[in-house]
């Protein structure tokens, strides 16, 4: 049970549902379950986030063949975490051993949200205009998306294991590679509640050009420059690996960019310095033009 807060004027319900995907492949291999629970919470708070809502309650359904307890209790710990970090009460969830369906030593998990948004301030693309300025939250890694591509690069081409050097970053490629999905409720719930966005895009599979053109009304495109920021060696690593053409890399991965912001340009500043003010480091990174889609400039 979860009782609508008091206070919100012209209550909207907003929910979303989402898994962890082929991450979870890497957790298996090093035998490390502790991020995976957080990175799904994050995940689908942002996914609410971009429509102005803030959570409300979650509940996470975890399937596996065998119940070992510690893993289990490594999972839902997870959940917990991310869930108290985003003030995300964390209301029930279902934990089914189904052993002629998964392997013993496997699981899925999933993830289901509500939050809530007050009817004028939904955020569904009809006040971006053409002019707005298209400003980028950085990632945190690799989130929960493209790990087909990245365990083929990591795995097959380059022959490493979990515990192995991920080249260029002092760190394990499972260090790396089960990097927490970051949330950005903490830095963007302050401009939203002083109504400074027009748009918010959360850089999920399908990368800026997937995504962004989601919040962007009928007419509207956006042009990217992408000089305007440096993809970390991360991805830089994944590319000459595996062979991946660039265009490609910017439709799998985020590519260093988790969340982009639309706003007006004569709020650019304040919504940049207000960033900066909360140990952010936004980049302005193209504008909002007529057309559709995303236009790459170099």
């Amino acid at each position: 049970l979860y009782a609508v807060p008091e206070g919100v004027e012209g209550p909207v319900l907003v929910s979303s549902a989402d898994g962890v995907g082929t991450k979870l492949k890497v957790a298996f291999m090093a035998e490390r379950h502790d991020t995976v629970g957080q990175c799904l919470v994050n995940h689908c708070v942002n996914d609410i986030l971009v429509q102005g809502a803030r959570p409300l309650f979650f509940l996470d359904y975890l399937a596996t063949g065998a119940m070992d307890e510690s893993v289990v209790t490594d999972v839902v710990a997870g959940v917990a975490t991310a869930c108290l970090e985003n003030r995300c009460a964390l209301l029930g969830g279902e934990t089914a051993q189904m052993p002629d369906f998964y392997a013993d030593d496997e699981y899925d998990l999933a993830g289901f949200i509500v939050g809530i948004v007050e009817r004028g301030r939904i955020l569904d693309g009809s006040r971006v205009r053409e002019g707005d300025v298209v400003i980028a939250l950085p990632s945190n890694g690799l989130h929960t998306n493209g790990y087909t591509l990245a365990r083929r690069s990591v795995f097959d081409h380059m022959g490493l294991r979990v515990g192995d050097e991920f080249p260029e970053l002092d760190r394990s490629v499972g260090d790396v590679l089960l990097d927490v999905h970051r949330s950005y409720l903490t830095p963007l719930w302050p401009l939203l509640e002083d109504d400074l966005l027009h748009g918010l895009a959360h850089i999920t599979g399908g990368g800026l050009p997937g995504n962004l053109p989601r919040v962007l009304p009928e007419g509207l495109g956006a042009r990217i420059d992408r000089t305007a920021w440096t993809p970390p060696a991360l991805f830089r690593v994944l590319q000459r690996a595996g062979g991946v053409d660039r265009d490609e890399m910017y439709r799998v991965f985020n590519m260093g960019v988790g969340m982009a912001l639309v706003v007006a340009p004569d709020r650019a500043d304040v919504v940049r310095s207000r960033l900066e003010a909360a140990g952010e480091e936004p980049r302005v990174i193209g504008s909002i033009t007529r057309g559709d889609g995303v236009a790459w400039s170099d």
